[in-house]
């Protein structure tokens, strides 16, 4: 990867003006030499976002959700849980030669299987062992689908005591590590219903799920958290800043602040990708350290940061209708992929089948 150190100055994307854009010139050559592109949610606006490179300009192409929140993301499949569903996609390079574009696609998602959850408020996602989990906000624990039920409950946090859609501690985030869920984050540690917006300016919570114990307190409505390169991350959405967690101490140490709610997290190699919010005037939100600010200082979009030197390389600043981001997650491998959910005709003539199932030449 080429060393980037200053941000050259901005470019506009030509879109509808409600999905208008601005990025610093450098995103799109980044994304290409990194062989990846960027997967966005924004339940605010009901899109998922592909930020792509496409001629050393950045393609924000946007397909269409209810309320799309928790993204789980590996190079052949990709998970969107959305108002009461989880839809999997998966990886069909067949099919990019059907796609009209004017740029060859070297990935497209086809639909594989939707779930119905009902009204859970899915947050964060990840494929477990081959299973998905998921963050169940609404019954405070997390869960996994069921083909007889709408989702079967794993883990709750243990000061939760029954299995009810109270919202208690508003359950949120999680980091995999070493194969299994292993960190956890919560607005607060309440039981009772909607209990954790009493304290939300520094009552959330970091909760180890292997021993179902608080392992940092004082946090401002914490957001995902990461194992990655030996280090517990997480975004301490309150204040906009981003850092680790001292584990032995229970101590969060900033790396650097942001100008918006800090929402939505993922890593390649010593780069951070970092999802803002503007953050509505509600009663949710007030009282926190970045609504403080004015509504002109808070972006929206995703932020790029080098880990080594803890400077901000590349970003890019949503304006007008999308708002406020909740997933930010690299797809792997892939510089220009299409994800279909809308094209019947494609969708319908599509196949895929088991390869001992197909005619051989003989």
């Amino acid at each position: 990867m080429a060393a980037v150190t200053d941000i050259p100055p901005n470019s506009i994307d030509k879109h509808d003006a409600g999905l208008r854009s601005v990025h610093t010139s450098n995103l799109p050559d980044l994304l290409d030499q990194l062989g990846i592109t960027l997967l966005v949610t924004t339940y605010q606006a009901g899109k998922l976002v592909m930020l792509r490179s496409e001629a050393g300009v950045l393609n924000t192409h946007f397909r269409s959700f209810d309320q799309p929140m928790g993204l789980a993301v590996d190079a052949d499949r990709i998970a969107i849980g959305t108002a009461m569903q989880v839809h999997e996609f998966r990886n069909i390079p067949a099919a990019c030669d059907r796609v009209q574009s004017s740029h060859r696609h070297d990935a497209c998602f086809l639909p594989r299987v939707t779930h119905q959850t009902g009204d859970i408020d899915v947050h964060e996602m990840a494929w477990v062992q081959n299973e998905l989990v998921f963050v169940n906000t609404r019954f405070s624990c997390l869960a996994k689908r069921s083909g007889t039920y709408n989702f079967v409950p794993v883990w709750r946090p243990s000061f939760i005591t029954q299995n009810v859609p109270d919202d208690c501690c508003h359950l949120n985030g999680m980091a995999v590590r070493d194969g299994n869920v292993r960190y956890v984050t919560a607005l607060g540690d309440s039981n009772e219903p909607s209990g954790w917006r009493a304290n939300k300016k520094d009552g959330g919570v970091l909760i180890d799920v292997q021993s179902n114990e608080i392992a940092a307190r004082g946090l401002s409505m914490p957001h995902s958290p990461r194992w990655h390169d030996g280090k517990l991350w997480l975004l301490n959405s309150g204040s906009g800043s981003f850092g680790t967690i001292d584990l032995a101490s229970g101590r969060y140490e900033p790396l650097l602040t942001l100008p918006g709610f800090t929402r939505g997290l993922s890593f390649y190699g010593p780069l951070a990708f970092i999802g803002l919010s503007q953050v509505r005037e509600t009663a949710v939100f007030a009282g926190i350290p970045i609504a403080e600010l004015p509504m002109e200082q808070r972006c929206c979009g995703v932020w790029v940061v080098n880990l080594q030197t803890a400077n901000v390389i590349a970003f890019v600043k949503f304006e007008d209708t999308v708002q406020e981001i909740f997933a930010v997650e690299v797809l792997p491998g892939s510089r220009y992929p299409e994800l279909v959910n809308e094209d019947r005709e494609l969708i319908a003539g599509t196949y895929e089948l088991p390869d001992t199932t197909l005619p051989c030449n003989s």
